[in-house]
This record gives structure tokens, sequence and C-alpha cells, in this order.
């Protein structure tokens, strides 16, 4: 099953059935399409250095609710729509982090919570999702935001295009490069590139 198949909601429903209920206000579509899609939002959020990634992907949803009547398009339209405004709260945050001043905490957390879930596939996890961030991290804004909306958001080059306000021939090229960069920066690190890929 292809990424853009997982989008459809359960039982067989369409998209713009659950998107029609949920304009209805019924709350099963709003959970539907946030089950459906805050994962991506999330990741692409995190990804970009937020702070407090579940905020911003709740602000997310809450902003595209609110706004549910004046969308128009389909699922593909829509998953772009989420983007551009998870890409506008990213912007937001990183603005208001620059303005103010960051107190470092010198104190453990108070209590680790160790019951359930894997540890070691946690552990694994978290420490490849560190890679990578500390990996996008060095490309440009533009090249990290490029690759995060192909992968994560599973967005077309034009879409992206129209995300990020650039024609489609820039987004193609700052794919390319960003690629190319982070190619570059796993080779210095001693990745082969096969396992890489797997990543």
């Amino acid at each position: 099953m292809s990424r853009r198949d997982e989008t459809s909601t359960a039982d067989g429903e369409a998209f713009a059935s659950v998107l029609m209920a949920a304009r209805a206000n019924a709350p099963w579509a709003f959970e539907r399409l946030f089950a459906t899609y805050a994962p991506r939002v999330k990741a692409y959020v995190q990804t970009n250095g937020a702070v407090e990634p579940d905020e911003i992907t709740n602000d997310v949803f809450l902003a595209a609710f609110q706004a549910l009547a004046k969308f128009e398009g389909d699922e593909p339209g829509f998953r772009s729509w989420l983007f551009t405004i998870a890409r506008r709260r990213v912007i937001d945050e990183h603005r208001k982090r620059s303005r103010r001043v960051v107190a470092v905490a010198t104190e453990q957390p108070a209590e680790m919570d160790g019951a359930g879930g894997d540890v070691e596939a946690e552990a694994l996890e978290n420490i490849t999702s560190q890679w990578v961030v500390e990996v996008l991290n060095q490309l440009s804004a533009d090249q990290r935001d490029v690759l995060l909306l192909r992968t994560v958001a599973d967005c077309t080059i034009e879409q992206i295009a129209g995300i990020l306000g650039k024609r489609p021939g820039a987004v193609k090229a700052l794919q390319r490069r960003g690629l190319a960069a982070a190619k570059k920066i796993l080779a210095q690190q001693g990745v082969p590139l096969a396992q890489a890929a797997d990543v």
C-alpha cells in the first residue's frame, strides 16, 4: 500500500465523505483526519526544530478545523494545505524564540516513566531521529523544507512550490542540491549510502 493509499480513511470511506462529515462537525471525522495526518505533521514540525511539536501540531489542526469551510480541494490539496499551515507555525515559533532569552534547565526531569514500550526500539528510534535531524540541520532551510515536504508530507513538486511560494523548477533544484548535500554529509560521516537509504 502506498503512502497515498494510507491517507484514504479506514473502512473504505473516501476522503470527500470524511471531509463533508467534518464540515458538519461530526467528531468522528475530526478524529479520523487528525489520526491520519497528525503523525506526518508532527514529524515535519519536530524535524524543523520545533521546541513544542505536539503543541504546534495541535495548533495546526485547530486552525485547519476552524477554517475547514473555506477549504476546497481533494486529499492531496488538503495535505498541502495542512503543511502550509504547519510551515507557517514553525516559522512563527522560530521568530518568537529568536526574540526571547532562553533559560537553560540545569536539573534532570523529576521522574522518568519506564513503564511500557520496547526500550531498545525507542532508543534506536530516538538515535535515528536525532541523527536525521543533525544531517538535515546542515542543509539550508529551503533544502530541508523541500526534502521534508517530499518525504514526510508526500507532496508533489507542484504542491511544494505552492507551499513555499517558489516555482517548480526552483523546488526541483533545491531537492537536487539538498540530496547531494545530504549524501556528501553522510559520506563525510562514513555512512555507506545503502545504509543511509535504509534509515
